[in-house]
């Protein structure tokens, strides 16, 4: 798949020294000390749990920033559907540098692919509905870059990336601003003052407020917060085609498919990326 725009090479060369300064700090010493320096060997990456892999071309990124005559066989692409005892690639080289950028490599794929499979779950269970699934910021720190690529991998769609690149007026938002008709208008006058044209969604936590977001006729998105299915449902109709809808809070495995057939635009979900249980994966020396 294509990557997509914000993993950018300026943001993986600085995610992946970072993580490197972090593990290596001053050498990697039981290497070092252990394996010869001119020894070439090789490895594979074994699936050791079903899951939709993902992270193979971040592997590959790795392993050059780390060491460029490192070499791959790739033989299992992201967003491929793994089974235990698949081989997704093999690296050979130097020995030393193998062992050393093995765990960064590891940590990332183990998390990634856990992503990818929950998104392509949820994905799977709303097909037939017009619906898309997207991710949230709920991401870890300095990780977000991994998780949300995790995401597109398996199928669903990233929301915005940052607080930069959309607004969403969330309730301690509307709260603060003096409700939500005085903070869309502050905001819609602030893009005007600093020429930017960002898309506007603003959180609602009933029906009288999606009324209220309505009749701004500035808001491009309205997210129906831990609604009920009938409050959806009735959110939806009154909304009409004035805007598009998103559901949010709580959603699960099981209700997914419940709120999607509410007639909404969009599913947000935090577990897509918080609660995806790492999948099982091990380099090992061939």
């Amino acid at each position: 798949m294509k990557r997509p725009e914000y993993v950018s090479n300026e943001r993986l060369k600085h995610f992946i020294s970072e993580a490197f300064k972090e593990d290596v700090g001053d050498g990697d010493h039981s290497t070092l000390g252990s394996v010869p320096e001119d020894l070439q060997d090789d490895a594979q990456l074994i699936v050791k749990e079903d899951c939709v892999l993902a992270g193979v071309e971040l592997a590959k990124e790795i392993f050059h920033f780390y060491d460029t005559k490192l070499e791959m066989e790739i033989l299992m692409k992201d967003g491929d559907q793994a089974k235990v005892g698949d081989i997704a690639f093999r690296v050979k080289g130097s020995a030393r540098s193998i062992l050393t950028s093995e765990r960064l490599v590891l940590n990332c794929m183990q998390r990634m692919s856990g992503i990818a499979t929950l998104a392509r779950e949820m994905v799977k269970k709303v097909e037939g509905t017009n619906v898309k699934i997207l991710d949230t910021r709920k991401t870890t720190p300095n990780f977000r870059i991994c998780e949300k690529w995790a995401v597109a991998i398996g199928g669903a769609e990233n929301h915005r990336y940052g607080l930069y690149d959309m607004v969403m007026l969330k309730d301690n938002h509307n709260d603060y601003a003096g409700g939500i008709t005085k903070s869309v208008q502050s905001v819609k006058n602030y893009l005007n003052q600093i020429g930017e044209n960002l898309k506007i969604e603003v959180e609602t936590r009933n029906l009288d407020e999606v009324k209220e977001a309505l009749s701004t006729n500035l808001v491009d998105v309205i997210m129906l917060d831990n609604m009920s299915l009938e409050e959806m449902k009735e959110a939806v109709k009154i909304i009409g085609n004035r805007c598009k809808t998103e559901a949010s809070g709580g959603i699960t495995l099981e209700t997914i498919r419940s709120v999607a057939e509410t007639g909404v635009d969009f599913i947000s979900s935090g577990a897509i990326i918080h609660s995806a249980p790492n999948k099982d994966l091990s380099l090992k020396a061939t």
